[in-house]
């Protein structure tokens, strides 16, 4: 089952909408899928039901809410890829954080425990702020694919105490070579994080619909992500 629901900001000043992807029977914990700068479009809303399919509550808010409520884009349609370029710096990204920790805590909420379970899994934009969310909340696994800027976050990776999965594609051309060997180098000795490289494969390879797809890259990115949140998550 699918719907959209509201969700109340951590100080009160305003609510969300956040689509939620339900299971059949129990969920077994729940993930929020972070949107990448083209708003929670049918590619995010796909990821949720994919997950929703596994097993999981799955919660996508829409963090673009206080300037661009309920944009969808179209990453292989010119100029609404320039209209997603354009938002994309009208974020607060500290205010967005804030906006995943109170879906966290409804996430807790709805699976009836503040015990149970909750993971992140961001893309793009969404990436930056799945390393952000492990580094400032108590969210218990995060996943990141091409995430942009994670080598100027490095100085919050030790903040990060719950297990972290990053996927890097190494032809990524918002994210360059030496960025990328700034993320090894400043990641790859920490106890909590892995990351994984896909040689030959550009920014977007693993985006469910459109022309960024690469299909063997993103099912391989897929199948470790699943792997990874059987085993932090249950």
């Amino acid at each position: 089952m699918t719907d959209t629901i509201q969700i109340d900001t951590l100080d009160g000043d305003g609510r969300f909408a956040t689509y939620r992807a339900q299971p059949e029977g129990t969920p077994r914990a729940a993930i929020i899928v972070i949107q990448e700068i083209f708003g929670v479009n049918a590619g995010i809303r796909r990821k949720c039901d994919t997950l929703a399919e596994a097993g999981y509550l799955a919660l996508a808010p829409d963090l673009f809410w206080r300037f661009a409520a309920g944009v969808e884009l179209d990453p292989d349609v010119p100029h609404e890829m320039q209209k997603a370029l354009e938002l994309m710096p009208q974020l607060d990204q500290d205010a967005a954080i804030r906006d995943i920790e109170a879906t966290i805590r409804k996430a807790r909420e709805l699976l009836d425990g503040k015990d149970a379970k909750v993971g992140v899994v961001g893309y793009c934009l969404g990436g930056r702020l799945a390393f952000m969310t492990a580094a400032r909340t108590d969210v218990d696994a995060a996943v990141g694919y091409y995430g942009v800027g994670i080598d100027g976050l490095l100085g919050e990776k030790h903040a990060i105490a719950r297990p972290v999965m990053l996927h890097i594609p190494q032809e990524d051309h918002f994210v360059d070579k030496d960025a990328q060997a700034r993320m090894h180098a400043g990641l790859d000795d920490h106890p909590r994080v892995t990351l994984h490289d896909y040689p030959g494969e550009d920014h977007g390879f693993a985006t469910e619909f459109g022309e960024r797809r690469s299909e063997e890259s993103a099912t391989l990115a897929d199948q470790r992500t699943a792997a990874f949140f059987a085993e932090h998550l249950g």
